[in-house]
């Protein structure tokens, strides 16, 4: 920076800000100020030309005033003035004064453009920065569209010095962060990625900032900035302290460098090339190593700086998922550090930890640190550190720790903070029902749970017992005398009341043998809590005792009675008052037979998504890092983002198959599945939700905002053959299901003998498909293939790297991964055929697989003037596919935008002049081209009816849109 001289002081600034400052009240302030002002404007008008010294100074005092909180409406062209003189003190006042004061649409902005294009070709490296930092300080979309093609000349070319390359890579990033549409690098692109070869790190600091935000939005383009990265992290990493001098912070050389190039690693998979590859281990294990050296230095920032590097060179690892020795190696660093005596470390070991137990490869090695892990969990003083020790025990459960695990977060419940209690109750139910061997144990732990925290046991929980106690009639009795004992203590949560009445009232009959729990007995101690309930709960217990009259035809007096009494037919809630009244003249008038048929016992409810599970993702919250998650299926480190329903390619599509077994991964929960044999209602999952607020009848329905286990739909049966036929589909032998248009997860198929699920995520115009095969049955599946492949043409693009186990146990799972990549438009779906043996018979299935077009929708958020005039350049007709058809579902508003969304673009608010009317915006990505798309709805409510309009930039586009679209309303 240059010399400010001696004359620069500017003493009558100094002067008022004194006088500001002494002054004694707001009055005087603003008096004072007032005062000011009419000095400078006087000084601005008079007709004698004010020398830059003087502008400078009055212009610096406005901006003081204005950051007071005063407005300023004039002084604006004295600033920019100041732009064009050559005294570095004047131009920077002047810069200031316009990043601060002057918005995007002051009529001033075009000389102020002109300004900055004088410095910016000025060469003078001083100018030029000062100029950069304008642009980046403004940052408006105006800024952008008059040098965003100027800037990457600066940044690359070979005469620019350091310092402004630095300016100008920083300056480039804010403007691709505010208009990304207008930052295009093309031509620059490989020479911005060769700047992390720049001999300054200052500028590879500076450049990989904006590498890595182009990286997450274009990783194709930047693909090449791997090995360059791999190659600089390592001559740092190798490094001594004292090479790197001037970037060197207490004895860790270039940290922030060192973090930056791990971060922007994670963007991209590990890499193909194997020198490339063997180079990034050997920097991760050296991080690794340095980590257990002793420290160079007592201080704070050493340790800090150290760690930082750690936490994301184990990001890394964690994100490749690819190597055992590091995933062991990593898992073993982060426990030495949950006993650290630094809060913050603890904290976030035991983060990612988290991750690490979604590993196939350290799931065992974090188990091991089980004991110290629920050691923190009840001595920690930090409710946040306790939080994460919950959600590690949470993620490193399975069925050899399971009640040990469940065991100590029940004991930590009667002392956890009252903020963590409601996700800790779901976290034990959820755990109790997954990982039950022993049902009468399941049972015991509701119960407890109920006992201990009752006041934040949701709805969810005492549904679930209740739903697994009538599907399972092994335990249906055990379940009654629990809670007959239960109920028998003086203080009885609410909830134990409705779980007693109900499990009494349909098992009673059960333990009626015993004269200790004889029916008058059971009806008694129901009866005693009555009083005490809520209307709901005093409801479900009204109905408990019609159903005692059907089971115990001797108590019938004594409930008539109790629903005779003034309290019941006369209450003054409806619902308790029509129970009573109808309940009475039921049991006054039905004979045995029909009050038999009217109360018989509830029949096995349908097999659905957990509530529970879903209950504990919307607890997490969007955007959060879900235990349940990481804990369902094993985590793809940020190569795929899963967003909303976007989805995969099949007109040209690159698959590779990776199966894994993962130890910790049950989609579909057919684990603990009993055998063929078994019940109907005993043979799905234990993590599937069977109750339905309407009745066990009632059809599946989406219980979850988002997540792994999102709207697990109740599949249709299939014959015994396994042979898909075809129902209403154009191709009878491979019909496509439409209920994955707008939605990634779900049960692809099940029959008798197999249950195909499936979670897809998708980002750009890459996609990942994990698909879970479950036997349901109690006999082997040998010779177990699958084959992936498109129709026609589309053979050539299909890889298997890795087939799928051969062998599948009774009961157990396996999960193939398929990477997909979209090369170009497409109407076709892939094909997934199976085949395998089971009973000596071969079974062959094929199935198409739910990848469609919009899968791969970038959404795009636009104003409405940009919408309309975008909408009118796509006005070819050729371009436009329109459809009028009568509505296929309920024309509910929430239900229309949801499937909006998950359709993957951007549903736009305010932009059509008729608010009923829906319009979405958004950029189908494939490698070969990027397809803009633009849709209308108008629904007609009063007809039932829709007219669904869509333009695209390709012709084709839009009409496989509008085919998809058509039958999702």
């Amino acid at each position: 920076m240059p010399a400010v001289s001696k004359g620069d002081g500017m003493r009558g600034l100094a002067v008022f800000i004194s006088d500001i400052r002494n002054c004694k009240s707001k009055e005087a302030e603003i008096k004072r100020i007032n005062k000011e002002l009419a000095n400078i404007r006087s000084k601005f008008k008079g007709d004698k030309a004010l020398d830059g010294y003087s502008k400078k100074k009055y212009v610096c005092k406005l901006l003081f005033i204005f950051l007071l909180g005063h407005d300023i409406d004039f002084g604006h062209m004295e600033a920019v003035n100041l732009l064009s003189s050559n005294k570095y003190t004047e131009k920077q006042i002047g810069y200031l004064f316009i990043s601060v004061l002057v918005n995007s649409n002051s009529e001033l902005i075009r000389l102020i453009n002109n300004a900055i294009k004088n410095d910016l070709s000025s060469r003078n490296p001083t100018f030029m920065c000062l100029a950069l930092h304008c642009i980046a300080n403004v940052g408006s979309r105006e800024m952008a569209e008059a040098f965003a093609s100027e800037i990457p000349r600066i940044l690359v070319a070979g005469d620019t010095m350091d310092s402004v390359k630095q300016s100008a890579a920083l300056c480039l990033l804010r403007l691709y962060k505010t208009s990304p549409d207008l930052v295009l690098m093309g031509e620059w692109t490989s020479r911005v990625v060769h700047l992390l070869n720049d001999q300054h790190m200052g500028v590879v600091t500076a450049a990989i900032s904006l590498i890595t935000c182009l990286s997450m939005k274009n990783p194709d383009e930047f693909k090449t900035c791997v090995s360059l990265a791999v190659s600089r992290l390592s001559r740092i990493v190798s490094s001594a302290s004292t090479d790197l001098q001037d970037y060197t912070y207490y004895f860790v050389p270039a940290p922030w460098l060192s973090c930056k190039l791990l971060r922007l690693l994670q963007c991209y998979p590990p890499p193909e090339d194997g020198a490339v590859k063997g180079r990034l281990v050997e920097c991760l294990e050296t991080i690794l190593n340095k980590a257990q050296e002793p420290p160079k230095s007592k201080k704070v920032q050493h340790s800090n700086a150290k760690n930082a590097i750690l936490f994301e060179a184990i990001s890394l690892i964690i994100h490749y998922d690819s190597e055992p020795n590091l995933l062991v190696r990593a898992c073993n660093q982060l426990g030495q550090f949950l006993q650290h005596r630094e809060t913050n470390l603890r904290y976030l070991a035991l983060e990612s930890m988290c991750t690490l137990a979604s590993s196939e490869f350290s799931h065992e090695a974090v188990k091991t640190h089980i004991e110290t892990v629920i050691n923190a969990l009840k001595t920690e003083r930090d409710v946040s550190v306790r939080q994460r020790a919950a959600d590690l025990l949470y993620a490193m459960c399975d069925r050899s720790n399971a009640k040990q695990i469940v065991a100590e977060m029940l004991s930590y419940l009667e002392t956890a903070d009252y903020s963590i209690r409601e996700e800790m109750v779901l976290k034990v139910a959820i755990l109790a029902e997954k990982y039950a061997v022993d049902y009468s144990w399941y049972v015991d732990t509701i119960l407890n749970l109920i006992r201990i925290a009752g006041d934040y046991v949701s709805e969810e929980v005492w549904y679930r017992v209740i739903q697994i106690v009538i599907n399972r009639d092994d335990v249906q009795g055990y379940a009654a005398k629990t809670v007959f004992e239960a109920l028998q203590a003086p203080a009885c949560h609410e909830n134990m009341v409705k779980v007693g009445g109900y499990i009494l009232g349909e098992f009673g009959n059960l333990i009626a043998g015993d004269p200790r729990s004889s029916p008058l007995v059971q009806f008694n101690l129901l009866h005693s809590k009555f009083h005490l309930c809520s209307v709901p709960t005093r409801a479900l217990l009204l109905s408990a005792y019609i159903k005692f009259i059907n089971l115990f035809p001797e108590t019938k007096a004594t409930i008539q009675e109790v629903l005779r009494c003034d309290s019941q037919i006369r209450n003054s809630d409806v619902e308790l008052q029509q129970r009573a009244v109808e309940y009475l003249k039921l049991s006054s008038i039905a004979s045995t037979d029909v009050l038999a048929t009217v109360l018989e016992e509830m029949p096995p409810f349908p097999e659905r998504e957990s509530s529970i599970l879903a209950k504990l993702k919307k607890k997490k919250g969007p955007g959060a890092v879900s235990v349940t998650e990481l804990e369902d299926s094993k985590r793809e480190g940020g190569e795929l983002n899963g967003g909303g329903d976007r989805g995969s390619d099949t007109a040209a599509m690159a698959a590779s198959n990776a199966s894994t077994p993962s130890p910790s991964a049950d989609l579909l929960g057919i684990r603990s599945a009993a055998p063929i044999g078994a019940a109907p209602a005993s043979a799905g999952s234990l993590l599937v939700d069977v109750f339905s607020e309407a009745g066990p009848a009632a059809p599946s329905a989406a219980v979850s905002d988002d997540g792994f286990l999102r709207d697990l739909e109740q599949p249709t049966e299939t014959s015994d053959s396994l042979l898909v036929e075809g129902s209403g589909d154009s191709d009878p032998k491979f019909p496509v299901s439409h209920r994955f248009v707008c939605k990634n997860n779900g049960v692809l198929f099940e029959n008798q003998l197999l249950q195909i699920g499936i979670k897809s995520e998708y980002r750009q115009n890459l996609g990942r498909m994990y698909l879970f095969f479950g036997n349901k049955t109690s006999v082997q599946f040998a010779s177990f293939t699958t084959t992936v492949s498109c129709p026609g043409e589309l053979q050539s693009h299909i890889l298997l790297t890795k087939p799928v186990e051969p062998l599948v146990e009774g009961g157990a799972q396996i999960q193939q991964v398929l990477n997909i990549e979209c090369l170009t438009d497409f109407s076709e779906a892939p094909l997934l055929n199976i085949k395998f043996r089971y009973g000596g018979a071969l079974q062959n299935l094929t199935l198409k697989l739910p990848v469609t077009i919009n899968k791969f929708f970038q959404p795009t958020e636009m104003a409405s003037h940009d919408f309309f005039q975008r909408w009118k350049q796509l006005s070819q007709p050729q371009q436009e596919a329109q459809k009028i058809f009568k509505a296929n579902h309920s024309m509910d508003t929430e239900v229309l935008k949801a499937k909006l969304l998950g359709l993957g673009t951007a549903l736009l608010d305010n932009v059509d002049p008729n608010p009923e009317n829906y319009v979405c915006a958004g950029v189908i990505q494939t490698k070969s081209q990027q397809v803009g798309c633009l849709l209308r709805l108008e629904p007609n409510a009063q007809a039932q009816m829709y007219r669904l309009t869509l333009r695209c930039s390709k012709d084709s586009v839009s009409k496989r849109l509008c085919e998809l679209l058509a039958e999702q309303f």
